[in-house]
């Protein structure tokens, strides 16, 4: 005779035993399959740059950065683990960008379209973008009809960061950070990003605000990156360095022709005379072809015939790379202002900024792309005499 088990008519010990098992089994099983399910459904709601309300993924695991500046972003808030792709810009000129030296993993990813300045407010690729399978787009200088047909063509949600006005620090940036902390689970880090900036702005403040009027040089810059390379006329009336540092720049005398970029005529910049130039990294080989070409030009220059030209490194590629421009404050601070400035030393506090932001001190890889930061201009050396 069969013995009932836990009060079930006909059903023997042994078979009890195999359904309990097998219902465990499916339990198992099920919460297994809900708890990603789960996991994968947080969501959070925000309202992005181009002011639309947005349902992403809280801290997704795969994610793509288009346009100018954004995956700089996700490297300063720790997250380059989560991006699935990169644009073929991103992979040009690597030794111009802290972000890209300080992990060349991101090097490795397959490409998520072609990006660079021709893209900016353009459909992407979005094949390119859908082979990655991204779960959140980010993407910067996007106006928000064209977000929404992208997102509802690709059914993944878009996300529009922004850094505010070209060539310029804006505080819009801060925003962007923030934002894309709120999604990607790193808050925290976005505040200590935001915070770091300010108190090396506040700290060049203090350092130079009570400084006379009168006792600060007329500066320039010329060799600006402005959408290419460009010789000593390429300038710019806002210069973020400048700005930071209370520097009297002669470009604010002159008209700007787009946003806050200058192309410099020549005789105007003969007639401001600055005491101090210096030179963007990335325009310095066309500044030192057209010393060489016209060598009279530059002599009647005060700057040049006291020798008083500087080296920085370039900071206004594909957006601006903020610690970049950061450590060329720094240096310009240095140069200008030696006494206020007596305790930094240029090179390691280039590194000390890179470490924060990017994650590693990547000046050495930077000076041996465009010499030491706030170098004196080494073709004033040369001689006149040598060939064209």
């Amino acid at each position: 005779m069969q013995r009932s088990y836990r009060g079930c008519p006909g059903m023997s010990e042994e078979k009890s035993l195999k359904n309990t098992h097998l219902m465990r089994l499916c339990i198992a099983t099920t919460l297994l399959v809900m708890v990603p399910a789960c996991i994968a459904a947080q969501t959070v709601m925000v309202k992005d740059m181009a002011a639309r309300q947005v349902t992403v993924p809280f801290d997704p695991d795969r994610i793509v950065c288009l346009g100018p500046g954004t995956l700089r972003l996700i490297v300063y808030l720790q997250a380059a683990s989560k991006v699935a792709g990169v644009e073929d810009m991103e992979k040009m000129n690597p030794g111009s960008r802290p972000y890209w030296i300080a992990h060349p993993e991101l090097s490795k990813l397959p490409r998520c379209g072609p990006g660079g300045p021709a893209g900016i407010n353009k459909k992407p690729d979005l094949e390119a973008v859908l082979a990655v399978r991204p779960q959140v787009i980010f993407v910067t200088y996007m106006d928000a009809s064209l977000a929404d047909k992208v997102q509802q063509t690709v059914g993944i949600p878009v996300v529009v960061l922004s850094y505010g006005s070209f060539a310029t620090f804006d505080e819009a940036v801060y925003d962007a950070v923030r934002l894309a902390g709120r999604i990607l689970n790193r808050e925290k880090r976005a505040d200590h990003v935001v915070a770091y900036i300010e108190s090396l702005r506040k700290d060049m403040h203090r350092r130079t605000k009570d400084i006379p009027i009168e006792s600060r040089p007329g500066v320039y810059v010329g060799g600006i990156g402005y959408r290419g390379t460009h010789g000593i006329e390429s300038t710019e009336q806002r210069y973020i360095p400048f700005d930071w540092i209370g520097a009297s720049n002669v470009a604010e005398h002159v008209k700007a022709d787009i946003g806050s970029h200058v192309a410099m005529d020549k005789e105007i910049l003969l007639k401001l005379n600055p005491d101090v130039v210096f030179i963007d990294g990335g325009g310095m080989p066309l500044v030192m072809e057209d010393y060489r070409k016209k060598p009279e030009y530059y002599d009647v220059l005060k700057a040049f015939s006291a020798r008083q030209v500087y080296i920085l490194h370039p900071f206004n590629w594909y957006a601006t790379n903020i610690g970049t421009a950061l450590a060329d404050a720094y240096a310009i601070g240095k140069i200008l202002y030696g006494k206020q400035f007596e305790d930094i030393d240029p090179k390691r506090k280039a590194d000390e900024i890179y470490t924060f932001l990017v994650g590693k001190p990547v000046y050495e890889s930077m000076q041996k792309e465009y010499g030491s930061i706030g170098q004196r201009a080494p073709f004033l050396n040369e001689s006149r005499n040598m060939p064209k």
